[in-house]
């Protein structure tokens, strides 16, 4: 299959409700809550990071035109996950133990977030 061809599901190891800290872009070095998890074109929505400024349509008398901002998607790859434990930007590992996985930092073998 070719690349970029957005039919290859991607292995995201972010969920949603994870802290994230943006490490390349013009938002590098900004943490946010992860909103939405898109696994098929790799990469996610941050709350209030990544602000774009879209140009609305009137639509009748209920929604009026004009300017609004949105959050827009991210790559994943420029995006790493926070600890809690370390305050710090980590990777992350898979453990499994007695048929569960688990998501723990690689610094501090921690496990992350909503577990």
């Amino acid at each position: 299959m070719a690349a970029g061809t957005g039919n290859a599901i991607a292995r995201c190891r972010i969920r949603k409700n994870d802290t994230v800290m943006v490490i390349k872009g013009r938002d590098r070095g900004k943490t946010g809550k992860v909103l939405r998890v898109l696994p098929g074109t790799g990469r996610v929505v941050i709350e209030r990071l990544n602000i774009v400024k879209r140009h609305s349509k009137p639509r009748g008398t209920a929604s009026p035109g004009g300017i609004v901002e949105k959050e827009a998607p991210l790559a994943v790859s420029n995006v790493m996950v926070m600890c809690d434990r370390c305050n710090a930007p980590v990777r992350i590992a898979i453990k499994v133990a007695a048929g569960t996985a688990t998501r723990v930092c690689r610094r501090c073998a921690e496990p992350l977030g909503n577990e």
